[in-house]
Parts: C-alpha cells; sequence; structure tokens
C-alpha cells in the first residue's frame, strides 16, 4: 500500500500528508473530543454539559459521532452510571497527555508575556554606539536579569528583523520602515573636532572651504565612505573630504584623530569625554548639522515578551539617564568658552 494512503478512519500522523490527515482528523473530531473529556472528567452528560456550557443533548451527539468516527465504544452508561470502557479509558489517558501538554504550552506562552522575564534576546547595534554606550550597560542589565541571555551584535548595516531574528536594535538617524517601532532614546549630534595638538600646529578651518586645507580622516562601512553633515544658512549641506586616511572603524578614526593626525566628524557620544577633558576642540561649531538621534527599534508594540519589553525600558531609562553632555546635547555657548582652540 502507498505509505502517504489513508484509510477512511485512518489518521497516519508521521506520513507525508501529515499535516492534511491531522487537519481533518482535528476538525471533525475536536468538538467530540472535548466533550469525551468532559464527561470523562465530570462522570456526567449533565454536569459536562454544564461546564462546557451547553446541552447534554449536544454532549450526547458529539460524543456518538467521536464513537462513530473511533469505531469504538467510549462509554457504558446505564441510568445511574456513566463509566469508561477499556477503550475509553486508553483513549482518556491518551488525550489527556496531549491535553497537557497544549495547557503547559499555553502557560508558557503567557508566561513569556506575564511572568518573571527570561529566555534569549538577540540585539543589534552600530558598531560606535554599541561599544561606547550598550556593551557597558549590559552587565548591569545581566545583574538585574539574570534569567536572559543576551546576544548583542555590531554592525553599522539595518538590522533586518525577520531574517536575522534580531528583538531589538539600535539605530542612528531617521527611520523609514513604518512595521518598525523606534523610540528616540538621546540625540546624536555629529561634531567636527581635532586634537588640541593638531589645532595648535595647523589651526582650525573657519569655513567648509578650508577644509580643502587640513588633513580630513574618514569613516568607511560597507563599502562607502561617509560624508560629513554640516547646516549652512539654515539648510542641510553634506561635503565629501579628500582624505588622507580612512578607516572603517570608528574607533580607529578616533585614535588617528587623538593622535593629532587630522579632523574627523564624528558623533557627540563618542568625543564627549575627550572634549570634556580639553583634548579634542571643536571646529565650524556654526555648522553643526541638526540632531539625528539615536533610536532604539523593535518590530511590534502590543504583546511583548516579557525579557523585551524590561531589556526596552532598562536600556531607555538607562540610556537617558547618562550624562547629556556625553551624549551629544553640546552646550555651544559652554564650548565656546575656551574648548575651541
Amino acid at each position: 500500500m502507498d505509505q502517504s494512503d489513508t484509510s477512511p478512519r485512518g489518521f497516519r500522523v508521521g506520513l507525508p500528508n501529515s499535516a492534511d490527515a491531522l487537519s481533518t482528523c482535528f476538525a471533525t473530531s475536536y468538538a467530540g473530543i472535548i466533550a469525551f473529556m468532559a464527561v470523562a472528567t465530570e462522570g456526567s452528560f449533565a454536569k459536562a454539559g454544564e461546564r462546557l456550557g451547553i446541552g447534554r443533548s449536544a454532549v450526547c451527539r458529539n460524543v456518538q459521532k467521536l464513537e462513530t468516527q473511533l469505531s469504538t465504544r467510549l462509554f457504558l452508561r446505564t441510568t445511574r452510571s456513566t463509566n469508561l470502557t477499556q477503550e475509553g479509558e486508553r483513549f482518556f489517558e491518551n488525550c489527556n497527555q496531549g491535553v497537557t501538554h497544549i495547557v503547559e504550552a499555553m502557560n508558557d506562552m503567557l508566561d513569556l508575556r506575564q511572568g518573571p522575564p527570561r529566555g534569549f534576546l538577540r540585539v543589534r547595534s552600530t558598531v560606535g554606539f554599541g561599544r561606547k554606550v550598550i556593551a557597558p550597560l549590559l552587565f548591569r542589565f545581566s545583574e538585574a536579569y539574570p534569567d536572559i541571555a543576551v546576544d548583542l551584535l555590531l554592525d553599522d548595516r539595518p538590522a533586518d528583523f525577520a531574517a536575522e531574528q534580531i528583538d531589538v536594535a539600535f539605530r542612528d538617524g531617521c527611520i523609514e520602515d513604518s512595521s518598525i517601532i523606534a523610540k528616540q532614546l538621546i540625540p546624536m549630534q555629529m561634531v567636527l573636532c581635532a586634537s588640541r595638538t593638531y589645532a595648535e600646529e595647523r589651526g582650525l578651518p573657519s569655513t567648509l572651504e578650508d577644509l580643502r586645507q587640513h588633513n580630513c580622516i574618514n569613516l568607511r562601512s560597507n563599502g562607502r565612505v561617509f560624508e560629513w553633515d554640516f547646516k549652512v544658512d539654515g539648510h542641510m549641506r553634506k561635503y565629501l573630504p579628500t582624505a588622507r586616511l580612512a578607516f572603517n572603524d570608528a574607533d580607529l578614526v578616533l585614535q588617528a584623530v587623538l593622535e593629532g593626525r587630522g579632523i574627523a566628524q564624528m558623533p557627540g557620544y563618542q568625543i564627549c569625554d575627550y572634549i570634556a577633558r580639553n583634548e579634542l576642540v571643536m571646529a565650524l561649531k556654526r555648522y553643526v548639522p541638526d540632531d539625528r538621534g539615536h533610536y532604539i527599534c523593535y518590530l511590534c508594540r502590543q504583546n511583548l515578551p516579557s525579557r523585551i519589553r524590561v531589556f526596552v525600558d532598562f536600556m531607555t531609562e538607562e540610556i537617558r539617564a547618562l550624562n547629556p553632555f556625553c551624549l551629544g546635547e553640546f552646550n555651544l555657548d559652554y564650548l565656546e568658552s575656551g574648548r575651541e582652540a
């Protein structure tokens, strides 16, 4: 016999057409199984009807259809009692295992949504922000939620939530995908800066045209050199400098600037500590571009598993509580008073 065939009453769950067989089987017997389990548990058709919220006659019809489908008598019924047959006891035992598994599966899903946070989180972040801001906070998050395991992936490319199974992503700049929930955490101010040594030896540009006379250091990502952004006379202007040095790692750009090898435009969170310590100075402050913003992103606002919900809440609170100067809210009046050579 062809192993893909099924008999009129056979349910070959493990065969190639198992999905069709299972759906056909379950659709025709679901009401009967529910009625059967209720009667077996309550010991009475009337009580089973009360439990299910249907009439006794409906319970009887559903059980009779199930017995016909199985070609098996499941109950011994008298005017005084209702008892399982041997076949009924065996069927009840097997069904009860399935019901237990289904209940456990449903409780497990509810627990993920409503219970103590636990499980695995896959998180994506841009490289620089991930190293400077996210990674240090993960240690504190792990202490607060020891039952949540976090896998942090650093990549400047936009996250593909579905293909990469990403739970939460940190992104810079405008989020154009309407399917993504994006909550702005802090500003992202791009700052042109140089080391104090470089400024003393070479001076700082006062106009965009002056950049041609300076050693510029570029950041390259995914084969593309990032343009520098400026705001001139109320309009955004992009500038692609001719660079003597280019790196595909933001920390290497920062290191080269600190060593006095040139000037670069970098996000405020990356260089704020060095400006505060007077190791770096700002240039072209009047052309500082509009805030891009750092965002925490996830796919759905409703029915979030508790592990994602607590992670989003934790990171939002902790990042916003950091020193705003160190996260890009530069006070230009303060910087005018001695931070620029």
